[in-house]
């Protein structure tokens, strides 16, 4: 941390993400403020006018904490990245994006030659712009323009640089982001690779849904707009994928509470390598049938099976590194 006659430098970035993490930090509130005056924050684009030569002006390890949100999506995201693993003496992999690599990795089932074809190329257009894709440099009068590449292949923070610490979450909540907060203010940090503020139980530890009598079996899969939900029922035993069997603990299980199931956001908990394989596990064990047609027609109810159980994730998973091997 900083010396004791100055106050810690923070720094925040967001690279491939929607911007959710970067609300959530905002939703602290009259909080923030107190955070404003126990820190210097030396970094923050997405909130005041900093520029990257600001960063490239800072001394090595200057910046006392850095909780970079987002994936890294493009040569930018990667460059400050590295730059600010290069400023920083502790760097937060702050959020799912950077932790797992969250939607935008969906994108990895895919190559980024056929993403720019769609969007690009096939994508209905109002213009007449179809078939006009960037390049990553262009001549005009006033000079060069470069744009960052797009790469083939989302990956996390922590598979770019070292990180030191996890906050995850879609965005993390706005409560655990207070006490990590606290947690970088007291100086009270865990051993290097921990993750902070959550749990290291699953969500169906501490939901407190009521659970199927003399076990749970499943006939078959629903969405959420297709029944009228028990507020008090497991989402399970209801016939929904709810995936607190294979998440950490720690949001306050603001979906559960809202009557929709755990969309997993938080990623696995501890001791669990392949969230969608764990919860892929769960779920294939509460299904009612031994038929092969039957369980073929089971399995058919659940829409985008891959897209559900690696919706955070699979940046992260082994069939992610499977695929790229």
């Amino acid at each position: 941390m900083a010396a004791s006659n100055a106050k810690p430098k923070l720094a925040l970035y967001w690279a491939a993400s929607c911007g959710g993490c970067e609300i959530t930090v905002a939703e602290l509130g009259m909080r923030l403020v107190e955070v404003g005056d126990l820190v210097d924050i030396v970094f923050w684009p997405c909130i005041m006018d900093f520029k990257y030569s600001d960063v490239e002006a800072l001394a090595d390890g200057e910046v006392d904490v850095c909780l970079f949100n987002g994936a890294i999506r493009s040569s930018e995201n990667e460059h400050i990245a590295k730059l600010l693993r290069q400023k920083s003496k502790v760097l937060v992999a702050f959020g799912s994006c950077a932790h797992e690599g969250c939607i935008p990795g969906l994108a990895n089932f895919y190559d980024a030659e056929s993403i720019l074809a769609r969007v690009y190329d096939t994508a209905p257009s109002l213009d007449g712009t179809r078939g006009t894709r960037p390049t990553p440099s262009n001549q005009v009068p006033e000079g060069e323009i470069r744009i960052p590449v797009f790469y083939d292949r989302v990956r996390t923070l922590a598979q770019t640089v070292d990180v030191d610490y996890f906050v995850p979450g879609c965005p993390p909540v706005v409560d655990q982001v207070w006490d990590v907060f606290q947690t970088i203010l007291t100086g009270q940090l865990p051993e290097k690779g921990a993750i902070i503020g959550a749990d290291a139980k699953t969500n169906c530890d501490v939901c407190p849904r009521q659970k199927g009598q003399g076990g749970m079996r499943i006939k078959g899969f629903k969405r959420p707009h297709e029944v009228e939900l028990d507020p008090q029922a497991c989402f399970l035993t209801q016939g929904l994928i709810c995936c607190g069997p294979a998440t950490r603990a720690g949001c306050g299980l603001p979906c559960i509470k809202g009557n929709m199931p755990c969309r997993g956001c938080y990623g696995p908990p501890d001791g669990v390598v392949d969230q969608g394989a764990k919860l892929l596990s769960a779920i294939a064990a509460l299904i009612d049938t031994d038929e092969p047609e039957e369980l073929q027609h089971i399995v058919d109810t659940i829409v985008d099976p891959a897209g559900t159980f690696y919706r955070f994730s699979l940046v992260v998973s082994i069939l992610s590194e499977l695929k790229y091997r």
